[in-house]
């Protein structure tokens, strides 16, 4: 009976020194790794801004998404320059204030070009026209109406019209003398004759002097006949 009881003795001892024992290891755990074991209210309210949280970004992200696709529809309705689109252009002559209306294909450097894009191709070709836009008096250019269908440029040109008309014609004047006749810029020397101013009446004389205008080589060759000795 003593040793029975020896051994139950025994037996609850060490069920006791194991109960405590794993109790004292439970506490040292929670102790050095106290976020291992939250309870279910902290486990709870730890997990609400975490639901919140993404709820959060779902939204951002929803509205984000949103705000691309009416940028993209909004660049899909901007309207371009196409193969298709009729290009017209106005030349003003502002001399005398005539316009000009022609309808041409368009440069095939503007299709696809937007407004903004036309402008800025417009605006290189304003700063270094062409020689053959110089020669006609070109000044400047401006787009007046843009939209898929039709495009219209208008050319704005200064004609150097007496220049033009100085340069036309010819001139019997006085040389050393002698008559010679000039092309309409009075420098350049078309004929030069050997008949003398002396010979001639005084109020031709006079006219020569300041430079008697003809306008075509026939008068030219009628006076000289008339007065050639």
């Amino acid at each position: 009976m003593k040793i029975i009881r020896r051994i139950s003795l025994f037996l609850v001892l060490s069920g006791v020194m194991l109960g405590l024992g794993g109790y004292g290891a439970l506490k040292a755990e929670q102790f050095f790794y106290p976020n291992r074991y939250r309870t279910d209210e902290a486990a709870g309210h730890d997990y609400v801004p975490q639901a919140q949280t993404y709820g959060e970004s779902a939204a951002e992200k929803d509205e984000q998404d949103t705000e691309e696709q009416i940028i993209e529809t909004a660049v899909g309705q901007v309207p371009v320059v196409t193969a298709d689109t009729a290009y017209l252009i106005e030349e003003v002559n502002l001399s005398d204030g005539t316009v000009l209306e022609k309808e041409e294909s368009v440069p095939v450097k503007y299709i696809g070009l937007d407004r903004e894009k036309l402008l800025e191709e417009l605006k290189n070709y304003d700063d270094n026209p062409p020689l053959s836009e110089l020669e006609q008096g070109f000044e400047t250019l401006e787009l007046t109406a843009f939209s898929k269908d039709r495009v219209v440029i208008c050319k704005y040109y200064r004609p150097e019209e007496e220049e033009q008309q100085e340069s036309r014609g010819f001139y019997v004047m006085a040389a050393d003398h002698f008559v010679v006749v000039y092309r309409g810029d009075k420098k350049t020397p078309y004929i030069n004759t050997e008949i003398l101013l002396e010979s001639l009446s005084d109020a031709l004389q006079a006219e020569i002097i300041q430079g008697k205008y003809m306008e075509t080589e026939d008068e030219v060759y009628t006076f000289l006949e008339s007065y050639s000795s």
